[in-house]
C-alpha cells in the first residue's frame, strides 16, 4: 500500500504558529507561512491544539487564497477546545480556551467541523488521531471507525495516527487500516526507538511515516548547542563539526535514511528559520559522518 496522499519530503510544522515555545505576532506568522509557499513547501501540518486553535486560524488565513488543489494540508482529531480557563497544554496564548480530550465518533466529527471553520477551508486532506495514549479503546473502537468512515466517503484522503511512543503505534498499525504515521520524538539522532519495530514494520506494510520534533525542543536546532546541553548532543555536535556538517543539517537528515520516512516536519517561528532549515535539508552529509553517529 503506498499513501493516497502524494507526500513531499519536507512540511511546514503548525506547533510554533500556535505560540509554542515563543509567542509571535499574526504578522510574523503570515510571514512564516508566505516564505514557506515562496520557498516550495507544499505541505502543511496543524491541529486544534496547538495554540488552542490559534495555528489553524493563522495557518487557515494565509492558505485561503492560495490554490487549493496546489497544496497538502493535516490536522488532527482527540483534543476539543472549549470557552473557559483550564489546560492550555503549555501553549503561550489567553487563558479564555482549554482543551477536552475526546475520541468519540461524535467528538472526531465535530473536531472536523470546528477545524474547517477555524481553517476556512472546505476540506483537509489527512487526519491523525491526536496523542491517544491514555485513551487507547476509545480511540481504537471509534475515533479510528470515524476516520475510516470519512476516507470511504472521500471527506478525507488519508489518515493516520499522531504520537510520541511507538508501542502505540504499533499496535495502531497491526490492528488498523491507516495510510499515514506522524511518529514525533522518536525517529531522531536523539531518540531512535521507531528504528527498532515501528519503521520496519510501515516499511513491510507500506505506511507512509512523518517524522516530526527533530531538534528536541530546540536541543538540536544550533550547530553549537547551548553550555548546559546534555553530554550526549555535544557529542552529536562535536561529531558533526568533524565533518564540517552543521548539527541541524544531520537531525533534519537522519530519519530520512530511513526507507518508510517519507517526509520530516519541521516548524519555524520567523521566516528565517525556515529558508535555514531548508538549507540544512540540502547541506551534503558524508558516509562517514553516518557511519560515526550509527
Amino acid at each position: 500500500m503506498t499513501s493516497p496522499v502524494p507526500l513531499p519530503r519536507v512540511g511546514l510544522g503548525g506547533g510554533p504558529l500556535g505560540n509554542y515555545l515563543l509567542t509571535i505576532s499574526d504578522a510574523e506568522a503570515q510571514a512564516v507561512m508566505d516564505t514557506a509557499w515562496e520557498c516550495g513547501i507544499r505541505y502543511y501540518d496543524t491541529a486544534p491544539f496547538y495554540g488552542l486553535g490559534l495555528s489553524e486560524r493563522r495557518m487557515g488565513r494565509a492558505l485561503r487564497e492560495r490554490p487549493r488543489s496546489a497544496f497538502i494540508l493535516s490536522t488532527k482529531v482527540g483534543r476539543l477546545v472549549r470557552p473557559g480557563p483550564g489546560d492550555n497544554g503549555g501553549f503561550a496564548v489567553l487563558g479564555d480556551r482549554h482543551v477536552e480530550w475526546d475520541f468519540s465518533r461524535d467528538g472526531v466529527l465535530r473536531s472536523v467541523e470546528e477545524s474547517l471553520d477555524r481553517l476556512g477551508l472546505d476540506h483537509v486532506d489527512i487526519l491523525f488521531i491526536h496523542d491517544p495514549d491514555r485513551h487507547w479503546p476509545q480511540a481504537l473502537d471509534e475515533a479510528y471507525p470515524a476516520l475510516a468512515e470519512l476516507r470511504s466517503q472521500g471527506v478525507v484522503h488519508a489518515i493516520g495516527v499522531g504520537m510520541n511512543q511507538s508501542p502505540m503505534l504499533v499496535d495502531f498499525v497491526k490492528l488498523t487500516d491507516l495510510d499515514l504515521l506522524l511518529a514525533a520524538n522518536q525517529a531522531t539522532l536523539l531518540r531512535r526507538t521507531a528504528f527498532d519495530e515501528l519503521l520496519p514494520l510501515c516499511q513491510d506494510r507500506g505506511i507512509s511515516v512523518i517524522a516530526a520534533s527533530l531538534f528536541h525542543r530546540g536541543l538540536l536546532a544550533a550547530a553549537e548547542p547551548p553550555a548546559d546541553a546534555p553530554a550526549e548532543v555535544r557529542t552529536l555536535a562535536a561529531a558533526c563539526a568533524r565533518h564540517d556538517v552543521p548539527l541541524p543539517a544531520a537531525a533534519l537528515q537522519f530519519p530520512l535514511r530511513h526507507p518508510a520516512v517519507h517526509t520530516v516536519l519541521v516548524g519555524a517561528h520567523a521566516p528565517a528559520q525556515v529558508t535555514a532549515n531548508l538549507q540544512a535539508l540540502d547541506r551534503p552529509v558524508p558516509v562517514a559522518l553516518w557511519d560515526e553517529l550509527g
